[in-house]
């Protein structure tokens, strides 16, 4: 089962290119160019996660076109979570803080109740040097360092998310499990307010596997339980890979929940 998000690449409006240019089949359509520049300055920490971003009459006179095309390039840039609109208030750069967030990424459900946030407790936070599937992952060059995170998630005192973190030593200098710890929000949210890296999309591979002995000791079930197994690698912008994440979990009271349309 495969799942992701998807976000166009990045390119500038060619030269000579406005809203009264002829159409031309080598060039995408005037929206999404407008879109690219204004993911261009979201990259670029031009505005802000949580910001409020100019209006629509403001970015038409910026890049010199119909409020119309703009409006249809912040539909597409809203559709991707990459901004949040708010009515009567304007548009936002989107950000991992916002409670709307902080499920998007998190797709276990419980059979029973409303979706909640997992405590969480910290196994191991230590800088290696990057295994190769690591490396071929997050495009990385052979002997990088990265941070490995290991930690135990639970809902409602019950053990049932053991995963594994792999993080771009470079991007991620001074992250410790001190520093995890004492961090009450989401995880994302602290990579994107401390280290700069905003997590845009994800592709996620699941499959079921059966608990090692070490699994089976962390989520209090015999050995062999099924579990499922999600290998998920999270992209920022450009489409440039900042995390692998590997999830075992433990389904008997949750289910993994995943909107199709």
């Amino acid at each position: 089962m495969v799942k992701s998000w998807s976000m166009n690449s990045v390119p500038t409006i060619p030269p000579g290119e406005g809203a009264g240019s002829s159409a031309s089949p080598s060039f995408r359509p005037l929206y999404q160019q407008i879109k690219a520049l204004i993911t261009q300055s979201l990259q670029s920490g031009e505005w802000k996660p949580g910001e409020l971003m100019p209006s629509e009459v403001e970015l038409a006179a910026r890049f010199k076109v119909s409020q119309g095309t703009v409006r249809k390039a912040i539909d597409e840039l809203a559709a991707e979570n990459l901004v949040v609109r708010r009515q009567g208030k304007g548009t936002f750069v989107a950000t991992h803080h916002e409670e709307r967030a902080h499920f998007r990424f998190l797709r276990l459900m419980p059979d029973e109740g409303v979706p909640h946030h997992p405590d969480n407790r910290i196994i191991e936070v230590k800088r290696i040097r990057a295994p190769a599937e690591v490396v071929r992952l997050l495009e990385l060059k052979s002997g990088d360092a990265v941070v490995y995170i290991k930690r135990l998630q639970s809902f409602d005192g019950a053990p049932t998310i053991l995963e594994e973190l792999w993080l771009p030593g470079q991007i991620f200098k001074g992250l410790t499990a001190e520093r995890l710890v004492e961090y009450k929000g989401p995880m994302y949210g602290l990579f994107e307010s401390e280290f700069g890296t905003r997590m845009i999309r994800a592709l996620e591979k699941i499959r079921a596997v059966g608990a090692d002995t070490v699994t089976a000791q962390y989520l209090g079930v015999p050995e062999g339980t099924p579990l499922l197994c999600a290998d998920r690698v999270s992209f920022t912008y450009g489409d440039r890979p900042v995390e692998l994440r590997r999830g075992l979990y433990s389904t008997a009271q949750h289910h993994y929940q995943n909107e199709l349309s």
